[in-house]
């Protein structure tokens, strides 16, 4: 995805919350947000990917602030909060007792309501206590695009490219699906800490790397998947994969630049610039398949 005239204001916001995260040194967050402003005035061009300027900003913040993990607390509360809402979850996903069709779109469906665990977003902070009402209200919605009939028949050798921590621990019901139907799942999480993404780490603590085949990382802290940086071991399963699944914005903004095919974008639309790139609307539960 290229980047949009509002992305700038909104990557230099998220510096600004990062940098409060990190520290109450009101003069290190000034030099934190300036960083951002230089980057801006270095690269910033039209045409340019929205994900290598982001990857850019976050990293000379971090740099500026001498922090490896600003959101580790956050993350930490995401985790927890995900995985006290994992068993309503998924007693809504198997009521009634449904198809293998239909658990695998409520699996996907919880999956991408847990893409609303994303915080410091502007103007889209979900606080813990909302997201259970909120998330019961989304589910009862259903997905506003529904590829899932056409990718479940693409579930094969599934590389799946994950996005927050929080929503990670509802990615698993996708999981135990696919893997309950006797095929595979490899997932990408990245290579080190950047905004609230998910980490080897992360997914070792949780005890996620037990629910897949495979784990690979993508190699470095690029927000989504920075290919120049990408391991051949990651580059070699996307070749091979059946079906790619995308999960969130930043992997959308990195992996619509390629042409993997057939590939799966699961998100919410939380951003105008997104949405209009994907030709939806802002607030819109997706699982769109390219092929």
């Amino acid at each position: 995805m290229k980047i949009n005239p509002a992305c700038p204001h909104c990557l230099l916001a998220r510096v600004h919350y990062e940098a409060q995260l990190s520290t109450d040194d009101e003069e290190l967050q000034h030099k934190a947000v300036i960083g951002g402003i230089d980057v801006l005035n270095e690269i910033y061009k039209r045409g340019v990917t929205s994900g290598s300027v982001a990857t850019l900003i976050h990293r000379k913040a971090y740099e500026i602030l001498n922090d490896n993990d600003p959101y580790f607390k956050v993350k930490q509360q995401s985790n927890r909060a995900a995985k006290r809402l994992l068993p309503f979850a998924h007693s809504l996903i198997h009521e009634g007792n449904p198809d293998t069709g239909e658990l695998f779109k409520r699996a996907v469906l919880a999956s991408v309501i847990g893409n609303y665990f994303d915080f410091g977003i502007l103007e889209f902070n979900v606080t813990v206590d909302m997201f259970d009402r909120t998330f019961t209200e989304l589910f009862e919605r259903g997905l506003d695009v529904d590829d899932t009939p056409r990718m479940l028949e693409m579930l094969d050798n599934v590389v799946y490219v994950a996005d927050n921590c929080g929503e990670i621990v509802l990615d698993t019901l996708v999981f135990d699906v696919i893997r309950n139907m006797g095929y595979k799942v490899t997932l990408v999480v990245r290579g080190s800490p950047i905004l609230t993404d998910v980490t080897m780490e992360d997914v070792r603590t949780l005890g996620i790397d037990k629910k897949v085949d495979h784990v690979l990382t993508t190699g470095s802290n690029a927000v989504g998947v920075c290919f120049e940086e990408a391991p051949d071991e990651l580059l070699e399963a996307f070749d091979s994969a059946s079906l790619i699944i995308s999960k969130g914005m930043a992997n959308y903004e990195t992996l619509s630049e390629r042409k993997f095919r057939p590939i799966a974008y699961m998100l919410r639309t939380k951003c105008q610039s997104v949405a209009s790139d994907m030709g939806l609307e802002v607030g819109y539960s997706v699982a769109k398949l390219l092929e």
